[in-house]
Order: C-alpha cells, then sequence, then structure tokens
C-alpha cells in the first residue's frame, strides 16, 4: 500500500511572474496585450499549494525572488539535489540564466556540497529520482552529455529519455514519480525507443491520457501518498485512487500560462 513519507522542498515565491518572452509553446506574451497575466492570482495559486504542503507535514523553505526574472518561481529547474550534494542548473535559454547565481546561493547557505553544471542541465525538470534510476530527460532542454556528469556526481544509474514534442519539453511535464516503484507517463511525449525503456522497467505504470498531458496532469508532486497535481486532471485522480492513492487537485492554471504547475514550483532538497 501506498504510504506518505516527510519531504523538505525549496519554492520561490511568485512576486515578480509574468510571461513576456516565449520559450516553450505554452508561453504567449501577446495573448492579452494589456496583460496576459494576473500575478495576483499566480501568487495566491501558488500559496495554496505551498499551504498544501506544510498541511501535510512537509518542509517548504523559500528562495527569495529575484527581480527582472519571472520564470523564478519554477523552483525545480533550480538544480537536482540528493544526498546532500547539488547540481545547479545551467539553463539553455539566456532569460533564465540570472536565476542560477541565485539557487547556487541558497544551496551552498543550506549546507549543500554544491558544484555547477558543465553541460545544459535544467534541474529536476529533467531529472527525476525513481528508486534506484534516475530518470533523465533530453531532447529540448537539457543536454545529453549532462546525463553522464549527472551520474558520475551522484553515483547513481542515469536513464536517458528523449522527449520529441516540444509541449513536453522538460521531463516533469511527461512523467511524475509516485513512488520508489511507481511512475506516470504520457507515452506520445517520449521517442519510441524511450517508451519501450519505461515499459521494460515500470511495467505497472500508470497511463497518462491525452486530456491529462493537455493540462499537465503529470506535473505532479507525490510524497509516496499524497499527489498534488492540477484539478483538470480528472482521469489521472481516478487513476491514482485506483491504486490507493490519495489524488489532491489544485488549481494553478495562471502558471500553466509560463508552462508549469505543482512540480515545476517544487525543488526536492535530498539530504
Amino acid at each position: 500500500m501506498p504510504s506518505p513519507s516527510a519531504r523538505r522542498y525549496l519554492m520561490c515565491r511568485p512576486t515578480h511572474f509574468d510571461v513576456v518572452y516565449s520559450i516553450n509553446p505554452w508561453m504567449d506574451p501577446w495573448a492579452d496585450p494589456d496583460k496576459p497575466v494576473d500575478t495576483a492570482l499566480a501568487v495566491a495559486q501558488w500559496e495554496q499549494l505551498k499551504e498544501t504542503y506544510l498541511g501535510l507535514g512537509h518542509t517548504v523553505e523559500l528562495v527569495e525572488p529575484v527581480e527582472g526574472l519571472p520564470d523564478m518561481v519554477f523552483a525545480a529547474n533550480g538544480g537536482t539535489v540528493i544526498d546532500g550534494r547539488a547540481i545547479v542548473a545551467k539553463f539553455r535559454n539566456t532569460e533564465r540564466t540570472g536565476e542560477e547565481p541565485a539557487y547556487r546561493a541558497w544551496l551552498a547557505g543550506a549546507g549543500f556540497e554544491v558544484r555547477d553544471a558543465e553541460y545544459v542541465n535544467e534541474g529536476e525538470g529533467d531529472y527525476l529520482l525513481a528508486g534506484r534510476w534516475l530518470l533523465a530527460g533530453t531532447g529540448f532542454r537539457t543536454d545529453i552529455r549532462s546525463h553522464a556528469e549527472t551520474q558520475e556526481v551522484f553515483g547513481r544509474p542515469v536513464v536517458s529519455l528523449t522527449l520529441v514534442d516540444p509541449r513536453w519539453y522538460h521531463l516533469d511535464t511527461a512523467l511524475t514519480v509516485l513512488d520508489g516503484e511507481t511512475i506516470a507517463y504520457y507515452p506520445a511525449a517520449f521517442s519510441a525507443g524511450s517508451q519501450a525503456v519505461l515499459r521494460r522497467l515500470f511495467p505497472d505504470a500508470i497511463i497518462a491520457t491525452d486530456h491529462d498531458a493537455q493540462v499537465f496532469g503529470l506535473n505532479a508532486a507525490s510524497d509516496g501518498y499524497n499527489v498534488i497535481l492540477p484539478e483538470a486532471a480528472t482521469d489521472f485522480a481516478a487513476a491514482l485512487r485506483a491504486r490507493g492513492f490519495n489524488p489532491i487537485g489544485l488549481d494553478l492554471t495562471e502558471l500553466l500560462k509560463a508552462g508549469g504547475s505543482v512540480k515545476c514550483c517544487t525543488l526536492e532538497l535530498r539530504g
């Protein structure tokens, strides 16, 4: 039976959140010339996510938002933290490179052994720990050469997975880890070879529907029992209940305007 475990998360309040450029298919700064994003609403939705984590007994720590970095709310991209060691992100798009020193400083100040990435590496956006495996995405953002680099740092076997649809540009938009043995994923986001690898490693995975994928349902966070996910992912929620998990749906649609949701806002800190 699924069972929860206390988690330690790093988040960043979306004080400066906006959509002023486009670096993925979800971002459309021209959707409303007057105000494409309601920043106050984004903050309110983010606060609900933070309070949900706290209500479940998890620890939430905060990195200070930096003016001029509207995507800094997506803390998952700031790095990967396992066994007290951290690799700080190296972003592909110049619009986000300013986030790197902010996350580096926070992680070092928190006592983690910090290493800068040599190759483009977008943190937990493309690295998800699943039991003994470190699943690693590539295709749109993270350089596949970083997979070997990351394996050397953490000493964990890395499984490379190729994303083929730009709408699911990070691994955490197309796959979620539910516990040490169970994942859910959207097959169409992956190459044929990567689909075969996932079937072999996780034969009992939950397969997401097109609808779930379209509403970013797989951009979820699990503590092993409670699964926080976009409330619109109703098929996924039903599948989770059938497996003994407890889905908790939230509305983060304002943040989805920048191509992010629950997991994007959440960097897990593993000591």
